[in-house]
């Protein structure tokens, strides 16, 4: 869907044919065809080759079901003289096989622009991590002028950057064609040096333990914890003129995190590296030495690849195996079940789950320390009860869930429509106390490959992230477009750090969209029976398009209790087409079609707002 008066989150795209695409590289080894490995010895030239031609197949093709990992070996690549620039498209993981993120040195730009359109609203589904960018050359499509020396990443959801270390300036919009709107966006462990990123038109972005020589500017939500250089706290505020000063929300520290596993070599063997849990943390994990955490060796690992059946991964998961997962799509018959502590599910080039008979694609066990990570879910045309369920629910008591030991998922996606027809009940349901949610993307499509596919009573999806368990933590929550709770917290003591929701766009009538006797659903409420519940820099967005008569009361609701501390809420009308009457539980100005907003917040608790 265009953006017209505003920024919209998420665009509308063409359902071309898919375009050819590129054999990967011999020298994939024991990861499959799709990894695609890149050595020092290499020329410039014929690594510039490879990565521009599955750059050029991939970079318009976002429902397509080609996934590649690009992995660079420890060395250095590209010259001042002579870079490496090139494109990142749909479905493909750039990132570094050194130990730590310095030992990969890339003398060019690693980019994405704008699509088509002239906007980067629906740039999803692609990754950055554990390289050193050095910025030279003329950009990744080669074009020189305004695209010259600079890292470009322009994204939206579901396209995070992490344990990059940048020499020279980024900028997280492509301000070389416009309008340039984008929606993303998530940066975590990574280090910009002295260097002042430009936001621009990012209406949204968290940036979790990184560090900067600042920030350029903010449109809406701009979301900082732990972070060194981040820019002061502001959102809500007025400057000396008068005029409303930048919506930041910043955190000195984060309060729990876990970097996302990563690939690795040592002595020329695959190894994957598991970080540490963190608790008020700031700054990146390998600024002061290498990171903390354990090293796995690749054989501790079952390594699938598309084909392999749900029941084979099983019995290699019964075995006691990790499981790392190459790029490609997944189709299962039964459920992925990871029931043994500590297991680790890893996903290159963003491997991509989906049930084919109406069962949940993945549950984990209750036990404590699983980690999942660079995984799409995908739902399938028969319905699903969930698509990943973490914990059963059933015996939390009987197993010592811990804040040293906690489960964590980082970049893992949800997906219900889009591609093809999907129908689930719930996207994720955590049952799991002492669980991390770090950058989750929960998504009902509001736009398809064929549009038949998209449609209130089409790809249904009731909610989009359920959350059981008691002490749960989530930077970085991104929620769109479920018919019912985009988000519904029911355990204790959550946490959240950065939300961005849409509420659905194609609700035909009020009727359909009701709850409680009340006009739709907010985009984040903490069940009635919550006492403690805390959360920073949240915004809920509404348009529909379907219907612009349509009314929500409030973006979030939450129980008015003093335990339950809700900082920096907005919401916003986007393109004259629905109305959220109130921020939070009847307070905060209403946004409709003719006063768009956004309405702010700063605090509230226990029935009062400011």
């Amino acid at each position: 869907m265009a953006a017209s008066a505003l920024l919209l989150g998420s665009g509308a795209v063409a359902a071309d044919a898919a375009p050819a695409h590129p054999a990967a590289a011999a020298r994939s080894g024991p990861l499959g065809a799709n990894v695609v490995v890149f050595t020092p010895s290499m020329s410039t030239a014929s690594i510039q080759a490879k990565v521009d031609a599955i750059g050029a197949a991939q970079v318009d093709n976002q429902f397509g079901t080609q996934r590649y990992a690009l992995l660079f070996e420890p060395g250095t690549y590209g010259t001042a003289a002579d870079p490496l620039d090139f494109q990142v498209g749909f479905y493909t993981e750039v990132a570094g096989l050194g130990r730590n993120p310095d030992d990969v040195t890339i003398n060019g730009s690693i980019d994405v622009y704008n699509q088509s359109d002239g906007t980067a609203l629906d740039n999803f589904w692609r990754s950055l991590s554990n390289l050193h960018i050095v910025v030279a050359g003329q950009g990744g499509n080669h074009a020189g002028g305004c695209y010259a020396d600079t890292e470009f990443w322009a994204v939206s959801q579901a396209a995070p950057m992490r344990r990059v270390d940048v020499t020279g300036h980024t900028t997280f919009m492509d301000y070389c064609t416009g309008p340039s709107y984008a929606s993303g966006g998530f940066v975590a462990d990574t280090s910009f040096g002295t260097d002042t990123p430009t936001n621009g038109s990012q209406q949204q972005f968290y940036v979790r333990n990184s560090a900067m020589g600042g920030w350029s500017n903010g449109v809406w939500n701009q979301v900082f914890s732990g972070d060194n250089g981040a820019p002061a706290q502001s959102f809500g505020t007025k400057s000396a003129n008068g005029t409303a000063a930048q919506p930041y929300t910043t955190l000195a520290t984060t309060p729990v995190s876990r970097e996302k596993p990563y690939l690795y070599t040592d002595g020329g063997a695959y190894r994957v590296f598991v970080p540490s849990t963190q608790s008020n943390s700031t700054g990146t994990t390998w600024s002061a030495g290498p990171t903390a955490g354990r090293s796995l060796a690749l054989s501790r690992f079952f390594v699938a690849k598309p084909g392999d059946s749900a029941g084979r991964i099983n019995a290699a998961l019964r075995q006691g195996k990790n499981l790392l997962l190459t790029p490609g799509i997944y189709h299962l018959r039964q459920t992925i079940k990871v029931n043994r502590a500590d297991t680790v599910v890893l996903g290159l080039g963003l491997a991509t789950l989906e049930p084919d008979n109406g069962q949940t694609a993945m549950t984990t066990g209750d036990v404590p320390g699983i980690d999942v990570a660079g995984v799409i879910f995908d739902a399938g045309a028969k319905k699903s009860p969930a698509l990943l369920q973490v914990g059963s629910g059933k015996a939390r008591a009987k197993y010592a869930a811990s804040s040293a030991d906690p489960t964590g998922l980082q970049d893992v996606f949800f997906r219900v429509g889009g591609a093809h027809l999907g129908r689930v009940v719930n996207g994720l349901v955590v049952n799991s106390d002492y669980t991390i949610l770090d950058d989750i993307w929960s998504w009902r499509a509001d736009h398809a490959q064929n549009p038949n596919d998209v449609g209130w009573t089409v790809n249904t999806a009731e909610n989009g992230v359920v959350v059981n368990g008691d002490d749960v933590t989530a930077t970085g929550l991104f929620a769109e477009h479920y018919r019912k709770y985009n988000v519904l917290w029911k355990g204790e003591r959550g946490e959240t750090i950065f939300f961005q929701n849409e509420l659905p766009y194609d609700a035909p009538d009020q009727a359909a969209w009701m709850h409680d006797g009340e006009p739709g659903y907010p985009g984040y409420t903490v069940a009635k029976s919550v006492r403690r519940h805390v959360a920073y820099g949240l915004g809920s967005y509404i348009y529909t398009n379907v219907n612009p008569s349509l009314h929500s009361a409030n973006g979030f609701e939450v129980p008015d209790r003093p335990g339950v501390v809700m900082h920096d809420l907005l919401t916003i009308s986007l393109n004259k087409a629905g109305t959220i009457d109130h921020v939070i539980n009847g307070v905060g100005a209403a946004v409709t079609p003719t006063v768009q907003g956004p309405s702010d917040v700063t605090l509230y608790s226990n029935g009062v707002g400011s």
